[in-house]
């Protein structure tokens, strides 16, 4: 009996690194994300890229999809963010925890907690590492979302024809746009959403953990850092959807860049042009980003069994 409970005591389950925790955790939040912000992502984008006058608002554009294309457009394209926000924000989760670690064991030597400063630093740097992935994974999906017939048979159809057109360097179209919204927007997004954890742990006093904390903590604070990074970032993503749905041929482009692009928004639409989608992108923000925060803190403590 006793030969049986020391090697019962000594069998221990696989075990995986804290990065690969975070990867797979990340990877569940981008999941939930999309399924659940995907309708919201589409009537962003198409007021995003109309021409002026052509919705009357986001509610018109609703009656305007299910109309003409059915309920299930509002899914169109869901195959590339499915596979590439699963991977966009494990590179985000995965970096910005890395960070915080390293952050944490210099500051463990003076005793203080993470800066603000330090906390808006890991979230920009996760951003822009995962800028190189989101900008050629969002190109695709935009043409899928905003095309009203049959352009691209699929995310790979779409790539080809991306690259036939545009060369292999135009699947990067709008890369400028999307380093600043992931920069600037993901700097705020885990600023946000950290200092609320950290502002929780202390109200509740010393030895509380942040496994410890309820799910609707997660949500609100979730759903408060994803209206804090678009209202920080939107009008990148406005002139990174232009240039992104702009004519594949260069010598067919309304737009010869961001900059142009940014004048000529601001000259046919002023400042409001640069707000175009933002009802529905803030109708978004809070819940798909609580949908995320909530299935990222539940896969981390599940997985840290394993760590």
């Amino acid at each position: 009996m006793a030969a049986f409970e020391h090697v019962a005591d000594t069998k221990r389950p696989f075990r995986i690194s804290r990065t690969t925790r975070d990867i797979l955790s990340g990877t569940t939040g981008g999941v939930a994300q999309v399924l659940v912000g995907q309708p919201f992502d589409i009537v962003k984008v198409r007021l995003q890229t109309a021409p002026p006058g052509m919705y009357g608002g986001m509610g018109d554009l609703v009656k305007k999809i299910v109309a003409n294309e059915g309920p299930l457009a509002f899914y169109k394209g869901t195959l590339t963010p499915l596979l590439g926000v699963g991977l966009c924000v494990s590179i985000q989760f995965g970096v910005v925890e890395h960070l915080k670690r390293e952050f944490s064991n210099t500051n463990a030597k003076a005793g203080g907690a993470l800066s603000l400063g330090q906390l808006y630093t890991a979230g920009a740097a996760a951003g822009l590492a995962n800028a190189f992935v989101a900008g050629p994974i969002e190109h695709i999906r935009i043409r899928l979302q905003t095309q009203t017939g049959k352009v691209y048979n699929g995310p790979l159809d779409c790539f080809k024809k991306i690259t036939a057109a545009a060369g292999p360097t135009g699947i990067f179209r709008g890369m400028v746009p999307t380093l600043l919204r992931e920069g600037v927007g993901m700097g705020t997004y885990f600023l946000v959403y950290e200092s609320l954890v950290q502002w929780q742990l202390h109200r509740l006093g010393p030895g509380t953990l942040r496994a410890d904390l309820p799910t609707v903590s997660a949500m609100a604070f979730g759903a408060s850092a994803g209206v804090a990074l678009w209202l920080s970032a939107y009008p990148f993503d406005v002139v990174k959807s232009r240039l992104q749905t702009d004519a594949l041929q260069a010598s067919q482009r309304a737009y010869a860049g961001p900059l142009d692009c940014a004048r000529q928004i601001l000259r046919t639409s002023g400042v409001r042009g640069f707000l175009k989608g933002l009802g529905p992108t803030l109708v978004r923000a809070p819940i798909a980003n609580a949908a995320t925060f909530v299935a990222f803190e539940a896969a981390a403590r599940n997985l840290d069994n394993y760590v």
